[in-house]
């Protein structure tokens, strides 16, 4: 890894937002989910909420240019189960809906643990995921047309989050627990191995925070080979910190 990749991984982490995200009702284009995925990751956002039941089957991949790497994507069964799992996390609910409830998207705080809903193409957000969310807003429109592409209401949004953010200096310090930093690290800079280590379900070997470099990685294949490298199982059985997504 050269030293400017390095810094680069480094840099980026240091910037995401734990607490800002999208959940998206049923959308289902590719080039739009594309878009989405790209937006959430130059704002800095760490992950990405779907509720995609209808599609389910259809294998997520390529649709990105690669920005799925970088952000994590979770998807729900249900827009009932995704805000409530949001909303046990001290999320507030923004969804992008056209209502006389509807507020500017300008005038609500984004700096607060927040997720901005957006609806499908062509339906919009549903009745029941607008009977969950805290508040409707809107994006004032000056033309013939009745709504933005959601890709671009997305991104004009996520612009004013950002600029709230970073006004506030939410960008200037790290914001994600050390657990997730080092394990996001790692997958962004050693995939391959990233990749053999959740199919074998083994933590991740440790790295150092001065090179990005895998410590005495010859080591750690040795003791994949004789079966003693350190299992996500053991490490829950002996009690320490460690789910299937954090493994380090």
């Amino acid at each position: 890894m050269t030293p400017e990749r390095f810094q680069k991984l480094k840099r980026t982490l240091d910037r995401r937002q734990p607490d800002l995200t999208l959940l998206t009702e049923q959308i289902h284009k590719p080039r739009n989910i594309a878009a989405l995925v790209r937006t959430s990751d130059a704002v800095g956002m760490h992950e990405l909420h779907m509720v995609w039941p209808w599609d389910r089957h259809r294998p997520y991949s390529g649709t990105a240019m690669g920005s799925d790497r970088w952000v994590n994507i979770h998807r729900h069964e249900s827009m009932s189960q995704a805000i409530s799992h949001l909303k046990s996390g001290g999320y507030q609910i923004f969804a992008a809906h056209l209502s006389d409830k509807s507020l500017d998207y300008r005038e609500v705080d984004y700096r607060q643990p927040c997720a901005i809903l957006m609806g499908n193409e062509k339906k919009g957000v549903s009745e029941q995921a607008l009977a969950q969310v805290d508040q409707e807003i809107i994006i004032p429109m000056e033309g013939m047309v009745e709504s933005y592409n959601v890709s671009v209401a997305a991104a004009i949004i996520l612009a004013e989050a950002h600029r709230q953010r970073q006004a506030a200096g939410l960008y200037e310090r790290c914001r994600l627990p050390e657990a997730e930093y080092r394990a996001c690290f790692f997958r962004w800079a050693h995939p391959d191995v990233a990749k053999f280590c959740d199919q074998k379900e083994l933590c991740y070997p440790p790295v150092s925070m001065e090179d990005g470099e895998i410590i005495n990685p010859s080591a750690w294949y040795a003791s994949v080979r004789d079966g003693s490298a350190p299992r996500i199982s053991d490490a829950l059985n002996s009690g320490t910190v460690i789910s299937k997504e954090l493994k380090i």
